[in-house]
C-alpha cells in the first residue's frame, strides 16, 4: 500500500511548470525572484541559483545566474547536482524504513548491531547516531582525514575507512546528554542497515527511496565523476570549477549522493509527509531537539530530529535539511502534510564559517534568501526577516 501511494503521489508531481508558464505569481514570488538575481550579482556570490516552489499540486522554477560559467547555459530542474549534506536525510530514509519494518529497532546499540565499531562507542543507540546526540566524533575533523583528503583528492575510500579515521577517539560527550552535527553518524548508519540486511548501501537506497519515489537521476556515486546535462560548482575567488574537484568516497553516505531540483524536491516531500515510512518510526523522527542545527545552518530557529531538521521562521514551520560541497549548497524543505516544498540550490559553497569574511556575508544573504523562499512557499507575505 505505502508503494501504491507513493506512485500515486509520483504521477501526482510529475508536471514541473517553469516561471515564465505559471499562474500569476505572489508578492512573495516576485520579490525572491528579485533575491535570485541580487544574490548572483554580489561580489562573491554564486554564479547561479535556482528554486522549486511546490504548492498546490503545480511547481515553479525560479532561476537567476548560470549553470555553467563557460557555456553560459542557465540552471534547469533535470539537470544533477551534488546535494552535500542533504545525503544525511536519505541515510534517514534507509534506517527509518527498516525500522518501520521491523529489521532495526531505534534502541539498538551500535554493540549489538555493528561489533566493528570501536569498544568506547557502543552504547550508543541508533536513535542517537540518527540525531547527532550520541556523541561520535566527525571524520572529517580528524587531520589525518583532513591531509588525505588534499593530497589524494580522486582516491577510492571505503565507509569502514571514514570511519576508521576517529576510531580511536573517545565520545565528545555521554550519550544523550548533548548535541554535535557528526558525518561520521551517518556512515555509522549505512554500515548498520547493510549489517542488519546484507545488502549494499546502494542497493537499499534504490529500494528504500529511489524506487518508491521514482528517482531516476539520483545516485551515490563512486569516484569524482558527475554524469551531465549537470550544475557546475565553482569557488569564484578565484574562480575555479569544482564540479569534479573531489571523490565522493571521501563523503560517501554523509555527503555524497547527487540529484536534480525536480527530484530532490520530490524526495523531500515524500520523506517528510511519510510516503516511505510511517507509524512510531515517523512520530520518533519528529521528536526535536531545540539548537540542534544542521551545517550550514537553515532559515529561522534550527532543531534537530531523526536525520530531519525543523526550521521555524516568522512565516511558518518547514522541516527538510541543508547541505554544503565544494561548489555547492542547499536547502530543501517540506511542510509536514507534503503538500508544500521546496528546493534552494546554488553553485558555491557558502557557510557562516567559510573562508574569507565576502563568502560569510554572502551565506547570511542567502540564508535571508532562504527565509524568503518558506514565505513565498507558504504564502505568508513578504515582511522583513
Amino acid at each position: 500500500m505505502r508503494r501504491a501511494l507513493a506512485t500515486l503521489a509520483l504521477i501526482a508531481a510529475l508536471s514541473l511548470v517553469p516561471a515564465s508558464a505559471a499562474p500569476a505569481g505572489t508578492v512573495s514570488d516576485a520579490r525572491l525572484d528579485r533575491a535570485l538575481e541580487k544574490l548572483v550579482s554580489l561580489k562573491g556570490g554564486p554564479p547561479g541559483a535556482s528554486v522549486v516552489l511546490r504548492r498546490a499540486g503545480r511547481q515553479r522554477f525560479l532561476t537567476a545566474g548560470v549553470a555553467d560559467l563557460e557555456t553560459e547555459r542557465p540552471f534547469r530542474a533535470d539537470k544533477r547536482m551534488r546535494i552535500a549534506s542533504v545525503s544525511k536525510a536519505f541515510s534517514g530514509a534507509v534506517v527509518l524504513s527498516l525500522v518501520d519494518d521491523g529489521v532495526l529497532s531505534l534502541d539498538d546499540t551500535l554493540a549489538q548491531r555493528l561489533p566493528s565499531a570501536p569498544p568506547a562507542w557502543g552504547a550508543v543507540t541508533l536513535r542517537q547516531v540518527a540525531s547527532h546526540t550520541g556523541g561520535i566524533p566527525s571524520f572529517t575533523k580528524d587531520p589525518g582525514y583532513l591531509e588525505s583528503f588534499s593530497t589524494n583528492l580522486h582516491g577510492q575510500l571505503a565507509m569502514p575507512e571514514l570511519v576508521a579515521f576517529v576510531a580511536d577517539e573517545p565520545l565528545q560527550f555521554a550519550p544523550g546528554s548533548g548535541y554535535e552535527y557528526s558525518n561520521t553518524d551517518n556512515i555509522l548508519m549505512a554500515l548498520v542497515a547493510e549489517a542488519a540486511t546484507g545488502r549494499s548501501y546502494d542497493e537499499l537506497l534504490e529500494a528504500e527511496v529511489f524506487a518508491p519515489l521514482g528517482l531516476s537521476r539520483t545516485r551515490l556515486p563512486s569516484g569524482f565523476r558527475l554524469p551531465g546535462p549537470k550544475i557546475h560548482g565553482y569557488d569564484v575567488l578565484p574562480k575555479q570549477d569544482l564540479t569534479e574537484c573531489c571523490s565522493m568516497d571521501f563523503v560517501a553516505a554523509s555527503g555524497g549522493l547527487y540529484s536534480t531540483p525536480r527530484e530532490l524536491t520530490r524526495f523531500v516531500r515524500g520523506y517528510v509527509a511519510g510516503e516511505l515510512f510511517g507509524g512510531e518510526a515517523r512520530e520518533q523522527q519528529f521528536e526535536f531537539r531545540e539548537g540542534g542545527a544542521s551545517e550550514p545552518p537553515g532559515p529561522g530557529r534550527n532543531s534537530g530530529g531523526l536525520a530531519l531538521f525543523r526550521y521555524q521562521t516568522s512565516c511558518g514551520t518547514v522541516f527538510g535539511h541543508t547541505g554544503n560541497f565544494p561548489g555547492y549548497t542547499q536547502f530543501t524543505a517540506s511542510t509536514r502534510s507534503g503538500r508544500r516544498a521546496l528546493t534552494f540550490s546554488v553553485n558555491r559553497q557558502l557557510a557562516p564559517d567559510a573562508i574569507g569574511k565576502r563568502a560569510v556575508e554572502v551565506f547570511e544573504v542567502l540564508r535571508r534568501d532562504y527565509r524568503l523562499a518558506v514565505c513565498a512557499l507558504l504564502g505568508r507575505g513578504s515582511g522583513s526577516s
